[in-house]
């Protein structure tokens, strides 16, 4: 019955590392032009106003998400205060491979991974540690903004990871779900542990 706290998930924009499909998680690229135009274009549609009123600015810790970030921000006239709960999946050894690379480098590993979120990749963070860490973050953030809205700019596995618990579904949502850079996504988390899905993966912003 009471208002919810509305989370806005922005992905971050285009690094070099997605423009070739490689893992990037904990490595810290910039955003190349055309990642700075969709955070830019991204930005303008969220400072006008068209999802409503934001009350604050989240970030992920790593530049990518930072500089997508301070785009909205600067558009809000708001600050941009870092979250290093949304920060992405530490990929370990497999950071900056491609998906064949890292499946070469280690068959086994890389099938397991694939089929069990509490499989890590080596050196790096399984899907259920992020599940613990985004569901803490999560909770954070509730308790900080209640009945308020909250821009959070992240990753894909971390956006993925906070839809997935708002739909109580399990982890073949990561692998079936596609969320596009500087695509925008919307939750609501209820004071009594209710949560609704309003949007997914919207990019009229970009077209």
């Amino acid at each position: 019955m009471a208002e919810p706290t509305r989370i806005v998930l922005l992905r971050h924009g285009q690094t070099a590392l997605s423009v070739d499909r490689r893992y990037s998680g904990r490595g810290n690229p910039e955003l190349t032009d055309l990642g700075r135009s969709q955070a830019a274009a991204a930005g303008a549609r969220i400072g006008c106003g068209a999802l409503g009123p934001i009350d604050a600015v989240l970030s992920s810790p790593l530049t990518r998400t930072v500089e997508t970030a301070r785009a909205a921000a600067d558009a809000l006239g708001l600050e941009v205060e870092v979250c290093d709960g949304l920060i992405e999946t530490d990929f370990g050894a497999w950071e900056g491979l491609t998906f064949r690379e890292a499946a070469e480098s280690d068959p086994q590993l890389h099938r397991s991974w694939l089929g069990d979120p509490a499989v890590a990749p080596p050196g790096g963070e399984s899907f259920a540690a992020v599940g613990e860490r985004i569901a803490t973050t999560r909770a954070d953030i509730v308790s900080r903004f209640p009945g308020r809205t909250v821009l959070a700019v992240s990753h894909v596995t971390p956006i993925k990871t906070m839809l997935r618990q708002a739909l109580t579904v399990g982890p073949e949502l990561l692998f079936r779900l596609h969320l596009d850079l500087a695509s925008i996504s919307i939750v609501e988390f209820y004071p009594d542990g209710g949560s609704v899905v309003r949007l997914v993966n919207d990019t009229a912003h970009l077209q």
